[in-house]
């Protein structure tokens, strides 16, 4: 028996070793490192306030192992207010690394540091970015302190901006208010950050779907998308949704470019909000799965004695 059993632990891990191997072989084919040639190196914005160690701490963050491998510049203050009429005393401390991609192939953000960008979500950045007109992108964000993160935002167009993107003034200011509003909202009692992403996310998407050509139709679809989401806001915090949204309006944004986008986080979300609520379902599948595993493994020594 015991010979038996050395066999099928030998089979498991010659098994074992060829599916190491494969994804050995898999790896080194991996062109995820190869620059386009089109769009450049990828840029990496560091938050001007960041210490020389924790630039250092940022580099490794955002996986800069070669300086000549990215295009490096710094954002600062006046960036700020060249970009969305910031504070020109702020101190920026969150950095970004942008990667341009073939159009087409979406926007994914990434928060490297989650417990550092303490307000501002990856959902809550990629529906400010389409909003500013920055699509098809990888973007990795950084902090190494606690910070907000809306500073991100500004690295992010000036990083876009070096690389050659063409990014409209007034659209990025919207979208730095968007942001900003999403964060407040998020703070207000039976709110949260993932309920404020689908309010945004779906408005827009009816945005595209209805093109609202006044300021009544912007408040039809805000009204309709808080019954519906069963989103309780008070006259004051209504009237600033509508007046963002009046702004996107006026600005004729065209959220059809972006809608499988706004599509994606909108599912994102719907996901996460079912997680945190618990899919009694998808549980009891992984019990059932994990059962008829012990089972099987029960049966197969039972066969042995």
């Amino acid at each position: 028996m015991l010979k038996r059993i050395s066999k099928i632990v030998l089979i498991a891990v010659f098994m074992l070793g060829i599916g190491m191997n494969s994804v050995a072989k898999a790896s080194s084919n991996d062109n995820s490192d190869s620059i386009n040639e089109k769009f450049g190196l990828p840029i990496v914005v560091y938050g001007e306030k960041l210490s020389a160690d924790q630039k250092q701490k940022v580099k490794e963050l955002l996986n800069v192992t070669d300086s000549s491998q990215v295009k490096e510049v710094t954002v600062t203050a006046a960036d700020l207010v060249k970009y969305i009429n910031g504070d020109p005393n702020s101190n920026l401390y969150s950095s970004a690394k942008i990667t341009r991609k073939e159009k087409g192939e979406g926007l994914a953000i990434s928060i490297v540091t989650p417990d550092n960008i303490t307000e501002v979500t990856d959902q809550m950045y990629a529906n400010a970015l389409l909003t500013a007109g920055v699509e098809d992108a990888d973007v990795e964000v950084a902090s190494p302190i606690k910070v907000s993160g809306h500073s991100a935002l500004v690295g992010i167009y000036k990083a876009y901006d070096k690389g050659g993107g063409d990014l409209n003034k007034d659209r990025m200011e919207v979208a730095n208010e968007e942001l900003g509003l999403a964060t407040d909202l998020a703070k207000k009692k039976g709110m949260d950050q993932d309920k404020v992403t689908q309010l945004l996310t779906e408005i827009k998407e009816e945005i595209a779907k209805q093109k609202p050509a006044t300021k009544e139709d912007i408040e039809k679809i805000i009204d309709d998308k808080l019954k519906s989401l069963n989103i309780q806001l008070s006259p004051e915090d209504r009237e600033l949704l509508v007046k963002l949204f009046d702004k996107m309006r006026n600005l004729d944004i065209n959220f059809d470019n972006v809608k499988s986008q706004l599509g994606d986080i909108a599912n994102d979300i719907k996901k996460k909000l079912q997680d945190a609520t618990g899919d009694k379902g998808f549980w009891q599948g992984v019990a059932d799965f994990f059962k008829k595993i012990f089972q099987a493994i029960a049966d197969f020594f039972g066969s042995l004695f």
